[in-house]
């Protein structure tokens, strides 16, 4: 039976990637990265690339966001903004929060989705252990599926699906090595791009996932606190 298209939104991190490998198993694919200022944006580039030849995936779009480098507001696109550590009590909106972003890449998806038939747009947001991030909500996804919906043509109905949005990090590493996913070919610091920094939210989370299975993350880092004794 011929498989349906789904366009899969790709940073080149961790979760994207494990999203990817749920996609391949019941669609084929067609992959998005968004370039839209961040400060590891070739390395996260690059790992796209990587990605979409493990998978063998010929279909895929880049497409460079100007906007928001000069809207601001965000650590990841503005420099003068500093990148904070990791605390895993913090319950505020982290300064890595890039306003609306999930909303923009989405839109970017089902525009291109619409235009290639596919039927669903796949984003490997996590709410569960993320970092706080407002546009990470489970019924922020419905609501847009809704609204995606509402505005595209009469004929097209896209689903946006989040496969692993309940799962926090140890499950999803789990999930990705279940699926052999290339997990040596993502890129998740925040800051750098030789070597991870090991202290910003986003390596933090996926050291403590590794860490809580037991098994070392393959790509380098500057430090590796051990993050097993913090909340």
């Amino acid at each position: 039976m011929k498989k349906d298209l789904a366009v899969v939104a790709v940073s080149g991190g961790l979760d994207s990637c494990i999203t990817t490998a749920i996609a391949n198993k019941d669609y084929n694919l067609a992959l998005v990265h968004i370039n839209y200022g961040q400060r590891t944006e070739s390395k996260e580039l690059e790992s796209f690339h990587k990605i979409a030849e493990f998978y063998k995936v010929e279909k895929k779009l880049v497409i460079d966001f100007t906007h928001f480098q000069k809207i601001g507001g965000s650590s990841l696109t503005d420099k003068s903004i500093l990148i904070s550590k990791a605390n895993f009590e913090n319950t505020q909106v982290p300064s890595s929060y890039v306003p609306f972003r999930n909303a923009n890449i989405l839109s970017a998806c089902v525009s291109w989705a619409e235009i290639i038939n596919a039927k669903a747009v796949f984003i490997g947001a996590v709410h569960e252990d993320s970092s706080g991030y407002p546009d990470c909500r489970p019924e922020f996804f419905k609501s847009f599926e809704e609204t995606v919906n509402l505005g595209t043509k009469p004929e097209t109905f896209i689903k946006i699906e989040t496969p692993i949005i309940n799962l926090n990090k140890k499950e999803i590493i789990k999930l990705g090595m279940e699926l052999k996913a290339p997990l040596e070919l993502t890129w998740s610091c925040y800051s750098d791009e030789d070597e991870a920094c090991g202290v910003c939210d986003s390596c933090a989370l996926r050291l403590r996932g590794f860490q809580s299975l037991k098994v070392v993350d393959p790509i380098p880092y500057k430090e590796i606190p051990n993050y097993l004794d913090k909340n």
